[in-house]
């Protein structure tokens, strides 16, 4: 099971355009700089998009919140139920309504559209009991245009610590970071390239951690299991709902939002059959005679300190990832 089916189905655990320089992008003649959303407005999309996801899980019916999700976090979503109700058609018979409370709401100012906004909220599926595994479900709302819904495009999990303090202006508003944005170590529109580069190559760009080094050293692992050849392919993702956003924090640095896709392709020796778990055989197109390649998406959220820091390198906090697809040969 992956990362995003534990935080999503278990208590214990784990549109639009890109930005543009300056965070701004002017549509329709639009070029006041604004809050991207009320406090009342966040709150209200919070709620939305609780109760629609409340309603997709009880049910594993995708149809039930495709219209609150969009981006990354709408492809595991989506794919995840379906591959859920293959097995369940009558429904999750372990649902147990989500609650999202203590929600802190970091609104950017921004002109035009895509207009965003970050919700720092505390979720029932962590153990409040236990400090060291208390969590943070931190999601980017989006939307299009003022006629859209808002939509929860990335959702990480961070602890209480691992949550900055953003840079704010006297009444409250946070400030978005440009994708081109020179003063970080890594640009944001790079991010996730540099990020599918580092997972094929290595490198000093990001720092060590389960989501850079440790990933690694699983997949070198893996690609040594007998009787199975292994092989990987990383893509970044930027593009429409997947593009970066990230919110300036008060060391100069920034908390960034980014995804990526990832392609597994198993081939079994000859004389082996392959063993396929129900989630993949719920999206698999083709017959896995010889061979299956597994597609995933994945949404990190990662600290990029500012360029010039004393410590440069990028720090990968969250990743959430969700199978997508499987394919047959």
């Amino acid at each position: 099971m992956s990362r995003v089916s534990r935080a999503v189905a278990a208590v214990a655990s784990v549109t639009v355009l890109a930005l543009t320089a300056g965070g701004c992008v002017t549509v329709h003649g639009e070029r006041e700089i604004v809050p991207s959303a009320t406090k009342a407005e966040a709150a209200r999309a919070l709620e939305d998009f609780t109760a629609a996801y409340n309603k997709a899980d009880k049910n594993f019916d995708p149809s039930l919140d495709a219209a609150r999700v969009a981006g990354p976090l709408s492809a595991i979503n989506q794919s995840g139920l379906k591959a859920k109700r293959a097995s369940n058609p009558d429904g999750n018979p372990n649902h147990s309504p989500l609650e999202l409370d203590d929600a802190k709401y970091v609104i950017p100012k921004q002109a035009g559209w895509p207009r965003w906004f970050v919700a720092d909220t505390d979720s029932n599926r962590d153990k409040d009991d236990d400090p060291k595994q208390d969590t943070r479900w931190v999601l980017v709302f989006t939307r299009g245009s003022a006629e859209q819904l808002w939509e929860a495009s990335y959702l990480t999990l961070l602890s209480p610590d691992e949550v900055p303090e953003f840079k704010k202006d006297s009444d409250g508003w946070a400030e978005p970071v440009p994708a081109d944005d020179a003063k970080l170590a890594v640009r944001p529109d790079r991010l996730s390239r540099g990020y599918t580069d580092y997972l094929g190559k290595g490198g000093d760009t990001f720092a060590a951690g389960s989501h850079t080094t440790g990933w690694r050293d699983i997949r070198e692992r893996n690609a040594k299991r007998p009787g199975l050849a292994t092989q990987y392919i990383d893509q970044p993702a930027t593009n429409g709902d997947f593009a970066p956003v990230g919110l300036r924090t008060e060391d100069g640095g920034a908390l960034m939002f980014y995804a990526s896709r990832h392609f597994e392709r198993q081939t079994a020796a000859r004389g082996m059959t392959l063993k396929l778990d129900p989630e993949v055989k719920a999206l698999l197109t083709g017959e896995a005679k010889t061979s299956v390649t597994l597609e995933r998406v994945s949404n990190q959220a990662a600290r990029v300190p500012a360029k010039g820091a004393d410590e440069s390198a990028v720090e990968v906090l969250s990743r959430i990832q969700g199978l997508t697809g499987a394919k047959g040969e």
